[in-house]
């Protein structure tokens, strides 16, 4: 077992885990914060994708060793009240279907912005590699354009009052 400190959603916690736990089984099972989803474990799906220090990564391929004073934002600190620009656009522009990858997908596209305030139809594309097995890449890139041309979006783990 290992004692490790981190920050996610702004909160200082010490997890006591096998140094070798995903980041993934961290959140969910030592911490609760379900909203990061197990997609595939390999890191190919990216439903549980979260930020590491400002960058979108795949939880459920990173250890708890690994950590050690790390910064995580998860779906639930994107914003409080799901006040994110993303979050409201992903509702009004009826983005999700089954919904499954949205969470990872919310977390790379608000990364994405972060990185890049008005990505082209191509930097998404390349940007956004989560699959959505109802295929709504569209809506996705609909959503991530309007979400750019609304102006800079907050930074994942900002508190945005809504």
């Amino acid at each position: 077992m290992t004692a490790v400190r981190l920050r996610v959603n702004g909160a200082e916690h010490e997890v006591d885990a096998d140094s070798s736990t995903p980041l993934l089984w961290v959140l969910r099972d030592h911490l609760g914060l379900t909203g990061t989803k197990y997609g595939c474990g390999i890191g190919e799906c990216g439903a549980c994708t979260v930020h590491l220090d400002g960058t979108p990564v795949r939880s459920c391929m990173l250890r708890l060793a690994t950590l050690a004073g790390a910064d995580v934002v998860t779906i639930e600190g994107l914003s409080d009240k799901g006040g994110h620009v993303l979050q409201r656009l992903w509702a009004e522009m009826n983005v999700p279907q089954c919904g499954y990858c949205q969470a990872g997908m919310l977390m790379a596209a608000a990364g994405l912005l972060k990185r890049n305030a008005h990505p082209s139809e191509d930097d998404i594309d390349a940007a956004i590699s989560n699959i959505c097995r109802c295929g709504t890449y569209p809506r996705i890139r609909a959503a991530i354009l309007r979400a750019a041309d609304a102006g800079s979006a907050p930074e994942a783990g900002s508190p945005e009052k809504s």
